[in-house]
């Protein structure tokens, strides 16, 4: 990845980039001005809505209970009111548009009827027209002996349910009529890319390929042979392009945004994250939210393995440039926190008092601070791992000395923090060139211990409280993009 601290951007216009977080609950813009980076968050001018848009069975799947569907119109409106909120006179020196969103999921649209434009008056905009729900990546209708069923893809990626050709599996077993109803298909931020664009076919970049499993990131090319000998509708699969390059020129003037402005192909909400905050190839990216993710771009000329081991910790997905993002990512991070203290509250209550979690939560963070070690030894892995699905949690080394509130939440996030470490240790951090660890999370900013624990857990200079954030990410991988047409 190019260095990019401290450069200052010549151009005279914003880049503005929305981004999904939870698909369909919120969404964000952000805008980065002239000189402005990621790392000087006063010159950078945001617009978020949320919105509470209902997942679950939808018309591709009525009796499925583990269907997660979403209606596309009600995402677009979200979009539509995040920009109406932004200033007019902003939006007229927009040059550019990055866009990114949450991998793997799949919606299906008619080419040339995927939206209709509003035009002629105040605000310009785009509705969806002839196209399907969102499959999201929650999705669950595809069972384990479903995908088993499948072909073995020729990927270092492993198939999973709610991955977009695992979907169009299952509606070609289960609905296949519904398919021939559509000639397109993407991600939901792909499908916003080719309306912008007025795009004849989607085009989609690796990093979201990769997501949706069948493609090979070595030759950049999907696993045709295997799908079609399998009868897969391979004409719905999107052309590739590399990301961080352009997919095209708005095609109308898109609220106060003016025709012809250029716009990104879509990032995966992942890459674009991590490039929010990635100052240097050399940092390796820690956030620990509900869950915790762990991540570090891979030296170049690195190659993942070619076959998929589903026991393996740590994921490699494609970054830029041909290159790879190493990821461990637990399922067990201020959710086991939050266990912990509904836990306490509940015993609380079995014994006649009332306490509020956030007194319980407050509390037990003082106790750990004064408590500086424990010899107590908790693995925190309540939910399992993806690569360890059935580990279920435990506690030893238990004394009568080391049964207080202080010594029980110390290993509490001790636990957290080397669990990470265990799928993806230090050694290895540094075996890749990471000098230091850049840190964020709603768990993390709040919790003094957690801090203090990675600390202790990676023997690297860490830094605390910076933003991670993919609307920022993709602003910046668009705005590279014009600075270096620009200047060539």
């Amino acid at each position: 990845m190019p260095h990019r601290k401290g450069r200052k951007c010549n151009l005279a216009h914003h880049i503005i980039a929305p981004s999904q977080g939870e698909v369909g609950r919120t969404l964000s813009l952000a805008s980065l001005p002239q000189g402005r980076s990621a790392r000087d968050p006063s010159g950078i001018i945001w617009a978020s809505t949320a919105q509470e848009i209902p997942a679950g069975p939808g018309p591709m799947c009525l009796f499925c209970f583990q269907a997660q569907e979403q209606d596309v119109s009600r995402i677009i409106q979200a979009l539509n009111e995040c920009l109406a909120a932004l200033p007019r006179q902003l939006l007229r020196k927009v040059g550019g548009i990055g866009v990114s969103g949450q991998m793997h999921g799949v919606l299906f649209w008619k080419t040339g009827q995927g939206c209709e434009w509003t035009e002629g008056g105040a605000a310009p905009a785009f509705t969806p027209r002839a196209v399907s729900h969102l499959v999201t990546w929650q999705d669950g209708r595809c069972g384990s002996e479903f995908l088993a069923s499948l072909p073995r893809p020729e990927s270092h990626l492993s198939v999973a349910t709610g991955f977009g050709c695992a979907t169009i599996f299952w509606l070609l077993k289960n609905s296949p009529e519904f398919l021939k109803s559509y000639d397109a298909a993407g991600t939901i931020h792909d499908y916003v890319v080719a309306m912008l664009c007025g795009l004849p076919r989607p085009l989609m970049s690796d990093q979201n390929a990769a997501s949706w499993g069948y493609f090979n990131t070595q030759s950049q090319s999907w696993n045709v042979e295997i799908l079609r000998a399998s009868g897969f509708p391979v004409h719905l699969l999107p052309d590739i392009a590399e990301p961080a390059s352009v997919a095209g020129r708005t095609a109308h003037a898109w609220f106060e945004i003016p025709k012809g402005t250029r716009v990104g192909v879509a990032l995966g909400d992942l890459q674009a994250s991590v490039y929010s905050c990635m100052a240097q190839r050399t940092d390796a990216v820690l956030n620990i939210s509900t869950s915790v993710q762990l991540a570090a771009s891979m030296p170049s000329g690195f190659q993942p393995a070619p076959t998929p081991d589903p026991a393996a910790p740590v994921a490699y997905f494609p970054y830029f440039d041909r290159t790879y993002l190493a990821v461990a990512a637990s399922l067990n991070g201020g959710n086991v926190l939050a266990t912990f203290v509904q836990m306490l509250v509940q015993w609380m209550a079995d014994l006649g008092m009332e306490v509020e979690e956030s007194t319980v939560y407050s509390r037990m963070i003082q106790a750990a601070a004064e408590q500086r070690d424990t010899c107590l030894t908790i693995t925190p892995t309540v939910l399992g791992e993806r690569h360890l699905p059935d580990q279920l949690a435990s506690v030893t080394r238990i004394s009568s000395a080391a049964l207080s509130l202080g010594h029980v939440t110390r290993a509490l996030c001790r636990g957290i923090v080397q669990n990470l470490h265990s799928m993806l240790p230090s050694q290895q951090l540094r075996a890749w060139g990471v000098e230091r660890v850049v840190s964020s999370g709603s768990a993390l900013s709040r919790n003094e211990v957690l801090k203090q624990e990675v600390q202790r857990a990676f023997p690297f200079p860490v830094s605390f409280g910076q933003d991670v954030d993919a609307a920022v990410g993709a602003a910046l991988v668009m705005l590279q993009r014009n600075l270096h047409q620009e200047e060539s």
